[in-house]
């Protein structure tokens, strides 16, 4: 069996997949994403709970009403279906698919984290393209909130991966990909989001605590929805330090731009790295 190493980590986040005026899901673009998996390739994808809820009320006619935790987990295990779906009909059909649903547990536990990274190893020896996304449908926020406070009694360090964001840098931590590709709505990271002219094209620096200090930078500039867990630009570029410090090269760009472009640096992007 071959040895073979991590190319790219990709993560590709709900609003990007969806069509948000037509209140339909974007098949081109995932289609389009999906074509461009191979062996070495990981894709840490959100989405099921907005594609679930765009099923159920196509089906219905309405939106489910109630406890919005509740909600969640009903939407999600209905966009699952459909999400591992879509992939299975576009990633070439010489490669396999693999679905992993992963809570924070699988993480933070280093015998868990040592199996998790013999299955993505596997996976890529083996022709088969691992789909990773948190296990919103038995997900619990309570209860995740005791484990994780637990945790932290004991360790410096804990990672939630509620949000895929983090989920992808993780992934790619753990397997030591060469890259990190975060798709999103927009091109990368502006000064001001409001003018196309701000983007900034490339942060990079000679050492990490030199880089992490310039996104600290970039940080500053992000506006809107900056809380960890909210999907906004500011979450990104914190989570993409934790890659950053594993070696990993971290690029955040629109997910209409076909993957190859962005990897080229042929489509808009902001790209981090050391020099």
């Amino acid at each position: 069996m071959k040895n073979l190493s991590f190319d790219v980590v990709v993560k590709i986040g709900s609003m990007a997949m969806i069509q948000e005026e037509a209140n339909d899901i974007d098949y081109n673009r995932i289609s389009n994403l999906a074509r461009a998996m191979r062996p070495g390739y990981i894709l840490v994808s959100s989405g099921a709970t907005e594609i679930g809820r765009i099923d159920y009320l196509h089906r219905t006619g309405s939106e489910l009403r109630g406890d919005m935790e509740e909600i969640k987990t009903d939407y999600s295990a209905q966009g699952q279906a459909i999400l591992m779906s879509l992939y299975r009909q576009f990633i070439d059909p010489k490669y396999s698919v693999r679905q992993v649903l992963v809570e924070h547990m699988h993480f933070n536990d280093r015998e868990k984290a040592e199996h998790l990274k013999k299955f993505f190893y596997r996976a890529a020896n083996q022709n088969a393209i691992p789909i990773v996304n948190y296990n919103d449908p038995i997900s619990d926020e309570e209860t995740r909130r005791v484990e994780i406070a637990a945790l932290r009694e004991d360790h410096a360090q804990v990672v939630e991966c509620v949000d895929n964001d983090e989920t992808a840098a993780v992934v790619a931590s753990l397997v030591g990909a060469k890259k990190l590709v975060i798709l999103t709505s927009t091109d990368g990271i502006y000064r001001n989001v409001e003018d196309p002219s701000t983007l900034i094209e490339e942060i990079a620096g000679k050492t990490v605590a030199e880089l992490e200090a310039k996104i600290d930078e970039a940080i500053a500039f992000c506006k809107g929805a900056s809380r960890i867990g909210a999907n906004g630009a500011k979450a990104k570029l914190i989570y993409a330090k934790q890659a950053i410090e594993n070696g990993t090269e971290v690029i955040i760009a629109n997910a209409k731009y076909a993957l190859q472009d962005i990897l080229s640096g042929k489509a808009c992007r902001t790209v981090m790295h050391l020099i």
